[in-house]
């Protein structure tokens, strides 16, 4: 069973990667290939946000899981915006 403490804190760290990744996006779309590395690294990190929120989910009661839920359409809706950019062009 997952702890309160520790699902709170997954989503505070699920807040700061995805304001971190929103900055990379929006760097991403005005200024084209010039940061790919940063840019590629960020997705990366939703990736690993991802794969954590699995983990957390399987072991999480029915109230933490609503709110798991909810976080994960933020991550997924974040790497879809990421990967429509076609940064990689």
């Amino acid at each position: 069973m997952a702890t309160r403490d520790s699902v709170d804190h997954f989503l505070q760290t699920c807040e700061d990667v995805i304001l971190k990744v929103q900055e990379q996006y929006e760097e991403g779309s005005l200024q084209g290939h010039y940061h790919d590395v940063e840019y590629h690294e960020a997705m990366q990190e939703l990736e690993n946000l991802y794969n954590k929120w699995l983990q957390i989910y399987n072991s999480a009661n029915p109230q933490q899981r609503e709110q798991l839920h909810r976080k994960r359409l933020q991550i997924q809706d974040m790497q879809n915006k990421m990967i429509l950019l076609n940064h990689d062009r």
